[in-house]
């Protein structure tokens, strides 16, 4: 077996040259969503659920899981303010409920994905109504407010550091490691 991921001509991320702001942010959100699925294809549940080292309850599957609850939260909660839906993947008592619930069941595996991808497509939808003027206007979170611009930035950099965590938990599964 390859120790790529595809072949470079078949890799599906895209390292265009964007043009604005909001097509760069988008190409590399865009980018690492495709990295985590990547790093997630051809597993079975078990592996999909191990985890890595204890007492962490970290896996592939929880960081499906996890990140499904940051699109969820930032796109829906925050940038529409859309309170009044339940959490995805949170319970009152388990704060790591996306991590500790992502348990090998296929069945918990096919929920995962899908709700990650209804809510990539949610934010999707989202992304594409918004004009680009529109980056830097603020909107209300916690005590005071943030940025669009920045609430995108940081959903960037979740990806990238749990991208960077998906790779140990791929390698540590079959030894693959990513491009």
């Amino acid at each position: 077996m390859s120790d790529m991921w595809v072949e470079p001509a078949d890799d599906p991320r895209t390292f265009g040259n964007p043009k604005g702001e909001k097509a760069t942010l988008r190409e590399y959100l865009d980018n690492y969503r495709l990295t985590l699925d990547l790093k997630c294809g051809g597993l079975d549940a078990e592996q999909l659920a191990r985890r890595s080292v204890p007492p962490s309850t970290m896996s592939l599957l929880g960081l499906v899981r996890h990140l499904a609850q940051v699109e969820n939260h930032w796109f829906q909660r925050v940038l529409q303010g859309r309170t009044d839906r339940p959490r995805v993947f949170k319970r009152d008592d388990d704060r790591d409920a996306d991590f500790t619930d992502a348990v090998a069941d296929p069945a918990v595996v096919q929920e995962a994905f899908a709700t990650w991808k209804t809510e990539i497509a949610a934010a999707e939808q989202w992304l594409d109504a918004l004009d680009e003027d529109d980056l830097g206007r603020e909107v209300p979170f916690d005590d005071g407010t943030v940025s669009i611009r920045d609430v995108l930035v940081h959903v960037i950099e979740e990806y990238a550091r749990h991208a960077g965590h998906a790779d140990l938990l791929r390698e540590c599964v079959d030894g693959r490691t990513g491009q």
